[in-house]
C-alpha cells in the first residue's frame, strides 16, 4: 500500500518537473528567436517586417506554427537609443504543448544600425 502512494506521488512530482522544464524550454526558445529576429531587422539594409518574418520562420522551425502566429516588430527608443523590438505572444504550454492562447509574451531588442 505504501509503495502505491509513494509511487503515485513520485510520478506526479516527476510529471510536474518535466512540464516546468518544457515551459522553460519554450520560453527560452521564444526569447532567442525574438532576439535573433531583432538583430536581423536591426541591420542597415533590413526592415522591421523582414525581422518579423525571420522570427516567424525561426519559431516555426524550433517549436510550431501555432507559436509563430502573433509576432510584431517595430522601431523604438530605449534610453535614447534607436532599437528594433520584436514581440512574440504565444500560448503557455500547460499540458504538453497545449495551453491557453496569449499567455506568454517575450520581447527581443537589438541596437539599430541605420535609420529608416
Amino acid at each position: 500500500m505504501d509503495f502505491v502512494l509513494v509511487g503515485a506521488l513520485t510520478s506526479l512530482i516527476f510529471a510536474a518537473v518535466l512540464q516546468l522544464a518544457l515551459i522553460q524550454h519554450v520560453r527560452n526558445t521564444l526569447v532567442d528567436c525574438a532576439a535573433e529576429g531583432a538583430r536581423y531587422a536591426a541591420l542597415a539594409d533590413r526592415g522591421v517586417e523582414e525581422g518579423a518574418e525571420r522570427t516567424r520562420a525561426l519559431v516555426s522551425a524550433g517549436l510550431s506554427d501555432r507559436y509563430a502566429q502573433e509576432v510584431s516588430a517595430r522601431r523604438a527608443q530605449v534610453d535614447g537609443l534607436d532599437v528594433v523590438e520584436v514581440r512574440i505572444t504565444a500560448p503557455m504550454p500547460v499540458a504538453g504543448l497545449l495551453g491557453p492562447d496569449r499567455a506568454l509574451t517575450v520581447v527581443g531588442h537589438a541596437l539599430a544600425e541605420g535609420g529608416e
